[in-house]
C-alpha cells in the first residue's frame, strides 16, 4: 500500500484556477472522498492524481515517487469513471478478467483467482456468464469497479461512479464498493457531490471549496466540528443553523443556550453560533419560536422551522415532540453542542464532543 502526497498542486486553465496549492496526504490503505459542489475542482484534481492532466505546478508523489511527468500507464493506478465503458460481447468475468490479460506477471491460475474473488465481493456469481447487454447501469459499474480493483493497482480512483444510476441500484453500489474497499484496502480516492455517499464510504473526506480543501478529517470529526461556515453548510440535511450572537463578559450569551459559553482571552462583541438541527432540544429552555413549516423526515423525524425574532432555525426532532405550522415551540441547546464562528466565518471554538478546531 501507498500514500498520495500533493505539494502544492496547482492547475489552472487559462486565468482560472482549478486547483490551488494544494498540500495534504491521501493515507496508505484508507478510502479518502474529494467531496465538495459542482465546479469545486475534486475532478480536475483526481484527473492530475490519475496523469490525465498536467499540473501547472506543484509535485504528485504516489508512494514516495514523483509521478508528475508519467503518463497514466506508468503509474499503477485504476480508475472507475461516471459512464462505464465495457466490452459489449464479453461476459461480466471476462471484461473483469480483460485487463489482467495483458500483464504477463499475473499468471493464468492468479487471474482466475482474482476474478472469481470479484464476482464474490460483488455479489455477481450468479452473473458470471451474463453479457453486459444484458446488464442495467448499475451492475454495468459493479463490473467496472471489480475490473479496476482486480488488476491490484497502488491506487484507485472513482469519479463519481453512481451520478448516473437510478436510486435503488445506486444504494446496491454503494455496498458494493464499500465491501471492495473495507477487504481490499487498496489505497482509494472517490470523488463525490454526495455527502451520503461520503459518510457511508470513506475513512477521511478532504472537503473542496474554489479549488482548496478548506477541511481534512474523518467523517464524524468533520460533521461534528466543522472548521468553517462552508462545512458546517455543505455537510447535513439541513446544514447548520447560524445565528449572530453576543459575548460580554468574556461569555457567550444566546436565548438558545443552556448555559452561556465562557470564552478565553476576554473578548467581547459578535460571534456566530452554530448548530445542528438534531442537536436542539425541544421542551426547554428560553427560546421560543413560532412553527412556520414541518414536515417528515428520513426515519419518520421531524423537521420543524421555526421563527425566533430575526432568525429563522430548523430543528429536527420526534413525532412526540413536533408543533403544527402556527403554534409555538421552546427549545434550547447545550452548551457542548455548538460551533462558534468568527466573522470571517472560521471557526473560533469546536465545543461539540471534545473535538478541537
Amino acid at each position: 500500500m501507498v500514500d498520495i502526497v500533493l505539494d502544492r498542486v496547482t492547475k489552472r486553465f487559462g486565468s482560472q484556477t482549478a486547483v490551488d496549492a494544494l498540500e495534504t496526504t491521501f493515507g496508505s490503505g484508507q478510502v479518502t472522498c474529494l467531496l465538495g459542489p459542482s465546479g469545486c475542482g475534486k475532478t480536475t484534481l483526481m484527473r492530475m492524481i490519475a496523469g490525465l492532466e498536467v499540473p501547472t505546478a506543484g509535485r504528485i508523489l504516489i508512494g514516495g515517487r514523483d509521478v508528475a511527468g508519467l503518463p497514466p500507464r506508468q503509474r499503477d493506478v485504476g480508475m472507475v469513471f461516471q459512464y462505464p465503458v465495457m466490452y459489449p460481447t464479453l461476459s461480466v468475468a471476462e471484461n473483469i478478467e480483460e485487463p489482467l490479460r495483458h500483464d504477463r506477471s499475473v499468471s493464468g491460475g492468479e487471474r482466475a483467482k482474482r476474478v472469481d474473488e470479484m464476482l464474490d465481493v460483488l455479489d455477481m456469481r450468479d452473473l458470471r456468464d451474463a453479457l453486459i447487454d444484458e446488464l442495467n447501469t448499475g451492475l454495468r459499474q459493479k463490473v467496472a469497479v471489480g475490473r479496476a480493483v482486480a488488476r491490484h493497482a497502488e491506487v484507485v480512483l472513482f469519479d463519481e461512479p453512481t451520478t448516473n444510476i437510478e436510486v435503488d441500484a445506486k444504494l446496491t453500489l454503494i455496498r458494493a464498493i464499500k465491501a471492495v474497499t473495507t477487504r481490499l484496502r487498496q489505497t482509494i480516492v472517490y470523488v463525490t457531490h454526495d455527502q451520503t455517499e461520503a459518510m457511508t464510504l470513506a475513512d477521511s473526506i478532504a472537503l473542496m471549496e474554489q479549488g482548496r480543501i478548506v477541511q481534512q478529517d474523518a467523517p464524524r470529526a468533520l460533521y461534528a466540528a466543522p472548521r468553517t461556515r462552508f462545512a458546517g453548510w455543505f455537510l447535513g440535511n439541513p446544514g447548520m443553523n447560524y445565528l449572530g450572537t453576543e459575548v460580554r463578559d468574556g461569555a457567550v450569551h444566546s436565548p438558545m443556550l443552556a448555559a452561556p459559553i465562557p470564552l478565553p482571552g476576554g473578548r467581547n462583541g459578535q460571534v456566530v453560533l452554530g448548530v445542528r438541527p438534531e442537536w436542539i432540544t425541544v421542551g426547554a429552555g428560553r427560546a421560543e419560536g413560532e412553527v412556520t413549516d414541518c414536515v417528515i423526515g428520513i426515519g419518520g423525524r421531524r423537521l420543524m422551522t421555526v421563527r425566533l425574532g430575526r432568525e429563522v432555525v430548523r430543528i429536527k426532532c420526534s413525532a412526540a415532540e413536533a408543533v403544527a405550522p402556527g403554534g409555538w415551540v421552546r427549545f434550547s441547546v447545550p452548551p457542548d453542542r455548538v460551533v462558534l464562528f468568527d466573522d470571517k466565518g472560521e471557526a473560533i471554538a469546536a465545543l461539540t464532543q471534545g473535538v478541537p478546531a
